[in-house]
């Protein structure tokens, strides 16, 4: 993990860079006294958490955490400060965390950890939906054969009697995968449950029409007809922007 201390007291952060440089996880430490000198530092070295003073010279912590947050990819805040008013401030601005000065190398090193907690989670939700979003194709057991089909070509499945049918823009598949183990195999933004037997594919709808009981349904690009139950309206509605 890389670090950027910014405080304009040299000893504050030369004690805070020696007892952050205890935690196993820090890649790297960086240093800086002033906005200015930050903002370049987040430029060239991309730090993945800053220790930041709330009182610079002539200028306020605030100022800098504002514009981390505008950043398309901020890092993470720990404000480190002598001053004990301005927690709520600082969880306003997205801080994770708030020490105090003289620093104590347990709340340092809880700092850390925090961070190289969030860190590996984000990373690990990164991971998970890129190679989620990146499925073009699903494997697909039918009896004895396994069928590789076309994500983009999966209009519904609808499931009866323990199988599975998934049906596509020229043919159907029968399988005996569960509603479940298939939605969990496709990506969430695209396909969505209408009904406790059914996915849909999002962009395979072509019209949606009120139906009793303030249910709805769903025609598809096939002709065919989805159902749309009651505990499935406002996901149906989230789903085609319209909640």
């Amino acid at each position: 993990m890389r670090i950027l201390i910014v405080d304009d007291e040299p000893l504050a952060r030369d004690e805070l860079a020696y007892l952050v440089e205890l935690h196993g996880h820090v890649e790297s430490i960086d240093k800086a006294e002033s906005i200015e000198e930050a903002l370049e530092k987040m430029v060239n070295q991309k730090p993945d958490l800053v220790f930041l003073d709330i009182h610079l010279t002539d200028e306020s912590g605030f100022d800098l955490a504002e514009k981390f947050k505008r950043m398309q990819h901020p890092p993470q805040i720990v404000f480190a400060t002598a001053y004990d008013e301005y927690a709520l401030k600082a969880f306003e601005v997205d801080a994770i965390d708030y020490i105090l000065k003289p620093f104590e190398a347990k709340r340092v090193k809880q700092a850390v950890e925090k961070a190289c907690l969030k860190l590996t989670n984000s990373t690990k939700e990164t991971t998970h939906l890129q190679e989620k979003e990146g499925r073009e194709t699903l494997a697909v057991q039918v009896d004895e054969r396994i069928f590789i089909l076309n994500v983009a070509d999966i209009i519904y499945i609808s499931v009866d009697n323990g199988a599975s049918h998934i049906f596509t823009t020229d043919q159907q598949y029968d399988t005996s995968e569960t509603l479940t183990h298939l939605a969990n195999r496709l990506d969430s933004n695209r396909f969505f449950k209408t009904h406790r037997s059914f996915i849909v594919n999002r962009e395979a709808i072509q019209e949606i029409q009120p139906w009793f009981n303030h249910t709805y349904q769903i025609t598809v690009k096939n002709g065919d007809k989805i159902p749309v139950s009651r505990s499935y309206v406002k996901q149906l509605k989230e789903q085609i922007g319209l909640s």
